[in-house]
C-alpha cells in the first residue's frame, strides 16, 4: 500500500496527460463529425443518383467495418503501400490520422441519425410551409430542423457516450491517450513496471466524464420537451 501511495503522483500526472489527449480527440471528432454527418445525410437523400449512391456506399463501408481496422488502414496505408506518408511523424501525425478516422467514422453514424430525424418529420408540415409561401430553405431551418433536433438527441447521446470509450482504440496506432498511459506502467514507464492498478484508475476518468456528459445531455433532452 505504501508503494502505491508513493507512485500515485507519478501515475496521476501521466493519466492526466493521457486524458487531455483523449479529450482533445473527443472534441475534435464532434466538431468535425456533426457538420460532415449532415452533409453526408443530405447526400444520401439527394435526388442526384450518383451522389446518393456514393454517399450510401461510403456509409455502408464505414458502418460495416471495425473502427480499429479503419485506424490502421488510414494511418499505415499511405506510407507502407503508396509510399507517400501524409500524416507526418511523431505524436502530432498519429493524432491527425486518428482524428481523421474518428471524424469520418462518426460522421457516417451521425448521418443516419440525421436522415432518420429529417425523414421522421411529417411530410404534411413541409407541404403546409409551401402553401404558406415559405421556401424549402425556410421550411428546413424553421420547421424541420428544430423538430429533427428533438428526435435525434437520444440516439446522438448514445453515440457521444460511445465515442468517449472508443477514443481508447487510438492506442492501436500508438497515440498516447489515457489507456496507453495506464498500460505503460505495466511495461516500465517512469521506473514503474508490473503495476496494473493504474488501469483501474483510467476507468474512473471515463466514468466521471461519461457521468457529466449524461447529465448535460439529459438536461438538453428535457429542455427540448416543448416540441412534443
Amino acid at each position: 500500500m505504501g508503494q502505491i501511495m508513493e507512485q500515485m503522483p507519478i501515475v496521476v500526472d501521466a493519466l492526466n496527460i493521457g486524458f487531455l489527449q483523449t479529450l482533445k480527440l473527443f472534441f475534435v471528432t464532434l466538431i468535425g463529425a456533426f457538420p460532415l454527418g449532415l452533409v453526408i445525410a443530405f447526400g444520401s437523400m439527394s435526388r442526384f443518383g450518383p451522389l446518393k449512391y456514393f454517399s450510401k456506399f461510403v456509409v455502408w463501408i464505414i458502418r460495416g467495418t471495425p473502427l480499429m481496422i479503419q485506424l490502421l488502414i488510414i494511418y499505415y496505408f499511405p506510407g507502407l503501400v503508396l509510399h507517400t506518408p501524409i500524416w507526418g511523424g511523431g505524436e502530432s501525425g498519429r493524432f491527425l490520422a486518428a482524428a481523421f478516422s474518428f471524424v469520418l467514422n462518426y460522421a457516417c453514424y451521425f448521418s443516419e441519425i440525421y436522415r432518420g430525424g429529417i425523414q421522421g418529420v411529417p411530410i404534411g408540415q413541409e407541404e403546409a410551409g409551401l402553401v404558406l409561401g415559405m421556401t424549402r430553405r425556410q421550411i428546413f431551418f424553421k420547421i424541420t430542423l428544430l423538430q429533427m433536433i428533438k428526435r435525434i438527441v437520444p440516439p446522438m447521446s448514445n453515440e457521444i457516450i460511445t465515442l468517449v470509450k472508443d477514443t481508447s482504440l487510438a492506442r492501436i496506432i500508438a497515440l498516447q491517450e489515457i489507456i496507453w498511459a495506464g498500460q505503460a506502467f505495466m511495461k516500465g514507464s517512469h521506473g514503474i513496471s508490473g503495476a496494473i492498478w493504474p488501469l483501474f484508475f483510467t476507468a474512473v476518468y471515463y466514468l466521471i466524464f461519461n457521468g457529466i456528459l449524461t447529465l448535460l445531455l439529459g438536461r438538453l433532452e428535457r429542455r427540448l420537451d416543448y416540441f412534443r
